[in-house]
């Protein structure tokens, strides 16, 4: 593929690393030479200096033959509008990187569609959504990511005292909107069917529309309920992200912001979440708020080497879980001898999710639910399809142990019961047999 990356900063130079790696034409325009000559050093790219909201830069940089154009740089109205051009230019797929939420969530206007774009892609959110599904289960990032929070995906064990406990999961009278997705008994994973039933020790995997997951839970985990403590270190951008991705899910938070009128600012902001004007790292802060009794610490400050310290000081004052927010690889493989559980990079995260976006085929693997058992897939059904569309799901012969776990048509998703329909031109995430890609592919494509 011909790709041009308009930005040579964190996430446009690891765009281009991880894209020219693969073997794709690159070229990287930046308004800094000497930005674009240290890239130069240690990639085979083409470099250009020029302005990114320049038609005539755009053209040099070949954006009329590009098959991806990707607007990276810090600047979330140069992205948009450098984005929008290269596309009335004549790039196939152009992909735009944004800060901010209002150009995301699209409040007043759907700015990507009004300018042309065919993807936003926000670092800052998407690692909220990692962030939060590593508290949640493994494999959820996936499902939510898709669903922009209105599909959930946990897993947790069964409770002893569980109602389902005994229970064939076809007379569990589970909520329209959820699904049973994976079982593991005794260290082994498989896909459940309507005779399996649910035993005393079972780790389950539950899918369902966040409105109503907390009732679905409720059958298998006699825990629900119960808020989880989190600890968050810094009112970052990247805080409130992560806040608000915890809203409404069962998470007890408080915010240790230093600078006053940052924490004045986030207490009327996020109404649900504590928020305590102190700094944590020189105080007494921590042990006074009893980190290790959170079940997670997350230091999501702008410093690097402040989220390693302050992450490894809760880890030894007890906490579960200690999380760091990290935007390059340098201190990666200190991680683990100093007790860090999982550090995340918002510039990795938003390369994952291009990669993702770009990825072609009508059926794409998004998650591994269960090694060698269970994938996530999405799939595309195309506008013309006839196969499988427009009759009850009850009628479509689907491959063996197959789950439509959630439909997305135009902004709506929802998870599909059996009297629903797939029509022409949805999106459906499906969970399946590590094997079963290509029966899926004929499912609705006939090919």
């Amino acid at each position: 593929m011909n790709i041009v990356i308009c930005g040579a900063g964190e996430v446009g130079r690891h765009c281009a690393e991880v894209l020219a790696a693969q073997g794709h034409n690159i070229t990287v325009v930046d308004r800094q030479a000497e930005t674009l000559s240290d890239l130069d050093d240690v990639l085979d790219v083409r470099n250009l200096v020029g302005h990114g909201t320049h038609a005539d830069v755009l053209l040099e940089a070949g954006c009329a033959k590009a098959d991806l154009f990707i607007a990276a740089t810090s600047d979330d109205e140069i992205n948009l509008l450098s984005a929008s051009i290269a596309k009335a230019l004549g790039a196939a797929k152009v992909i735009a990187r944004v800060h901010h939420s209002a150009y995301f969530e699209k409040r007043g206007l759907d700015y990507a569609r009004h300018l042309g774009i065919d993807h936003l892609v926000c670092p800052e959110f998407s690692t909220a959504l990692a962030i939060a599904s590593t508290l949640r289960s493994p494999g959820s990032l996936a499902i939510e990511q898709f669903a922009r929070g209105q599909v959930e995906m946990q897993q947790f064990p069964v409770s002893d005292s569980a109602k389902a406990v005994g229970s064939k999961l076809a007379s569990l009278k589970l909520p329209a909107s959820s699904r049973l997705v994976a079982v593991k008994r005794d260290g082994i994973a498989f896909l459940p069917d309507a005779h399996t039933e649910i035993q005393k020790g079972d780790i389950v995997t539950l899918i369902g529309e966040s409105a109503g997951f907390d009732k679905a839970r409720k059958l298998f985990d006699t825990q629900t309920g119960r808020n989880r403590r989190i600890i968050i270190l810094g009112g970052t951008a990247q805080c409130v992200w992560v806040c608000r991705a915890l809203k409404d899910r069962g998470f007890s938070i408080r915010v240790f912001e230093r600078h006053e009128a940052r924490a004045r600012e986030l207490a009327e902001k996020l109404e649900w979440v504590t928020v305590i004007n102190v700094d944590a790292i020189n105080t007494d802060a921590l042990k006074d708020e009893r980190v290790d009794l959170a079940d997670a610490f997350l230091a999501l400050t702008i410093e690097e080497e402040r989220n390693i310290l302050a992450a490894a000081r809760a880890k030894s004052m007890g906490v579960k879980n200690a999380v760091a927010l990290l935007q390059r690889s340098t201190y990666q493989h200190l991680l683990g001898h100093v007790g860090i559980d999982k550090a995340f990079s918002p510039r990795t995260t938003a390369v994952n999710e291009v990669l993702r976006l770009i990825e072609t085929g009508p059926v794409k693997h998004l998650a591994t639910l269960a090694e060698g058992i269970a994938e996530v897939y999405e799939l595309e059904v195309p506008i013309g399809a006839t196969r499988s569309v427009n009759k009850p799901l009850k009628e479509v012969k689907l491959p063996a142990y197959t789950i439509l776990a959630a439909v997305q048509r135009d902004d709506e998703v929802f998870v599909p019961g059996a009297d629903s329909q797939i029509k022409p031109g949805d999106t459906v995430i499906a969970i399946a047999p590590t094997n079963a890609k290509k029966e899926l592919r004929k499912l609705f494509h006939g090919k």
